[in-house]
């Protein structure tokens, strides 16, 4: 099994998720398997502070290079392929994976395939700010012929944040009944949680891909991304759809 890197710490309860999933997949291979795994967690905060406005290339500097170090140390420690365990990095990826040599595992397009692959037309995208409005998610999306956005009205986006903050600090009650208010009032019964705190909003649901709750499909992008990141550490899955990188293999 190729050694895996993670980029994590935003936010550290996710990566945590990330790990724990990681490892008890490998646990149920035949025979048991314990990957070797190293982990660069970031500081959130720094990597909030980092974020730039895409109407100037430049401002994007700090975030890039943030994650790019990250994942280049990665590289140094022996890892054959990464992940950032985030969404929203993934709206800078193709410029964060410039000079690292190692592939990265993309989110954006493994929740794209996995929502071809339950047949959904339209799918509504929540998470933080910029990725609610990432033009390059719903890029993702729109290769499958999925129109995917974010919540319409300003009110809703806001909900959404200050959501994910209370699910970084733990806060879990009532978060499962907010995004289901969320969702209804969007007017779409097929979500993606594309925020890996959202997940931790269903803890009996968060090691599933797909599930349903109050009449809602949700998308778990945590597992989607940790099921593309296991096909490729495991050789089942060598396709460069799931790659953004200085390599990619036939």
């Amino acid at each position: 099994m190729k050694k895996i890197g993670i980029v994590g710490g935003v936010a550290w309860a996710s990566t945590v998720e990330y790990y724990s999933e990681i490892c008890r997949r490998c646990e149920e291979l035949s025979p048991p398997a314990t990957p070797e795994i190293s982990i660069e967690s970031l500081d959130l905060g720094k990597a909030v502070s980092y974020i730039g406005n895409d109407a100037h290339e430049e401002s994007w500097s700090q975030f890039d290079e943030y994650h790019r170090a990250a994942l280049k140390r990665l590289e140094a420690s022996g890892a054959a392929f990464a992940l950032i365990a985030s969404n929203t990095p993934h709206h800078r990826l193709e410029a964060i994976v410039r000079g690292v040599a190692i592939p990265v595992v993309s989110i954006f397009e493994a929740v794209a395939k996995e929502s071809a692959r339950i047949e959904a037309k339209q799918v509504l995208i929540l998470g933080t700010a910029l990725t609610m409005s990432s033009q390059v998610f719903r890029h993702e999306f729109a290769k499958y012929r999925i129109e995917a956005d974010g919540p319409k009205d300003d009110g809703t986006r806001s909900l959404t944040v200050a959501l994910i903050e209370d699910l970084q600090l733990g806060k879990l009650e009532g978060a499962a009944e907010q995004l289901g208010r969320i969702a209804k009032t969007s007017q779409r019964n097929v979500v993606c949680l594309a925020c890996t705190e959202l997940p931790l909003a269903f803890p009996r649901e968060k090691r599933l891909t797909t599930f349903q709750a109050d009449g809602t499909l949700y998308i778990n992008s945590t597992i989607a991304h940790v099921n593309a990141a296991l096909d490729f550490a495991l050789d089942n899955l060598r396709s460069s759809a799931f790659i953004c990188g200085q390599n990619s293999f036939p």
